[in-house]
């Protein structure tokens, strides 16, 4: 049985499950479903757990041992896995099998996973423990949805906002659950159950969008121009020591200068990435821009990171972070002569 976390509750309300697997990469609600799982165990006698993190020299044969070793004395307990990598690997995909073929008596498995991809779903590992007990899939959430959880985590604190508070907030915490229900106990702490005002909400919330280089680099490459600027003027607030800047625009932008040669001689773009460390996670980003960028656009932004190190260093004269920013656009592929508007 395959769940959204908010169907969980409906579903605990029936009975418990021998086996519960959740999976997916947003802490906050992994945390709360694992704590509802065993929560809704204790109620029902589970009070022993024995904790069992999948590291580096795990043996999974241990999985059975700890399961046998609950049996023999006969008492309610939860076997709590952590799987941080989201795969068993082959020796944790057969013990998971063999572990559903034969379920111990009054033991409750609890696995929790980072985010599982479409193809590991259909795995063999997966569709045993589908079919013996629950997967919970959970998933960040932005618009409305994002909208939607907070309204009812305020609630949850007997508060209420307008819209756009709610807006507001949502906007400040940018995806991040964990900062957005700490900024809501903060607002309970300091107003109680009530209504809490725009003006109020925006006196307390912190903004809690994490700005980085690497955000930074993967916003350019995308092509997001609004989400550039934001976190640009993000680390500019913050702070952010402008040659760890320009050291991640010259990185990216020799990157991509050295796999377009590749290709130019004829090696596969495939082949080009690997060798150039380009993994799963960034080639839909490094494509786009293989696509977007010519060479000499890659070569105007190099000249460019140059004079704003010089700017930096008190060597040429110009504002620095000015200059940053119009390499940050053009290397969003917005065309040079519309920059001016951006900036200003």
């Amino acid at each position: 049985m395959r769940l959204r976390s908010d169907q969980l509750d409906g579903v605990l309300k029936k009975g418990l499950m021998p086996v519960y697997l959740i999976t997916g990469d947003e802490p906050l609600q992994l945390g709360e479903v694992a704590d509802a799982i065993r929560k809704k165990a204790r109620e029902q006698g589970f009070d022993n757990r024995e904790v069992v993190s999948v590291e580096t020299g795990f043996e999974w044969n241990q999985l059975a041992f700890i399961s046998d070793s609950f049996s023999i004395f006969g008492d309610k307990k939860i076997i709590d896995l952590r799987l941080p990598s989201a795969s068993p690997g082959t020796d944790g995909s057969k013990a998971l099998v063999k572990y559903c073929e034969r379920l111990p008596e009054d033991t409750l498995l609890l696995i929790t996973a980072g985010k599982i991809d479409s193809k590991s779903l259909k795995s063999r590992w997966v569709e045993a423990l589908d079919k013996k007990g629950v997967i919970v899939q959970v998933w960040p959430l932005e618009g409305n949805d994002l909208i939607n959880w907070i309204q009812q985590r305020l609630l949850q604190r007997g508060l209420v906002t307008q819209p756009e508070g709610l807006r507001l907030l949502a906007s400040r915490v940018e995806g991040n659950l964990l900062a957005a229900a700490q900024e809501i106990e903060k607002l309970y702490v300091l107003y109680g159950s009530g209504t809490v005002s725009t003006q109020q909400l925006q006196d307390v919330v912190a903004d809690n969008s994490r700005y980085d280089v690497f955000k930074l680099m993967d916003t350019i490459l995308s092509a997001n121009v609004k989400r550039v600027l934001k976190v640009f003027y993000g680390l500019r607030s913050e702070g952010v020591a402008m040659p760890i800047i320009l050291w991640a625009l010259t990185r990216d932008a020799r990157l991509l200068i050295k796999i377009k040669l590749a290709l130019k001689q004829g090696q596969s773009k495939d082949m080009a990435l690997k060798n150039n460390q380009v993994w799963d996670k960034r080639k839909l980003l490094v494509n786009n821009a293989l696509e977007r960028l010519k060479l000499a656009d890659l070569d105007h932004l190099l000249v460019l990171c140059a004079l704003a190190d010089r700017q930096t260093k008190g060597q040429q004269a110009g504002d620095a972070w000015e200059t940053v920013l119009k390499i940050c656009l053009i290397f969003a592929s917005v065309k040079r002569d519309q920059t001016f508007n951006c900036i200003h």
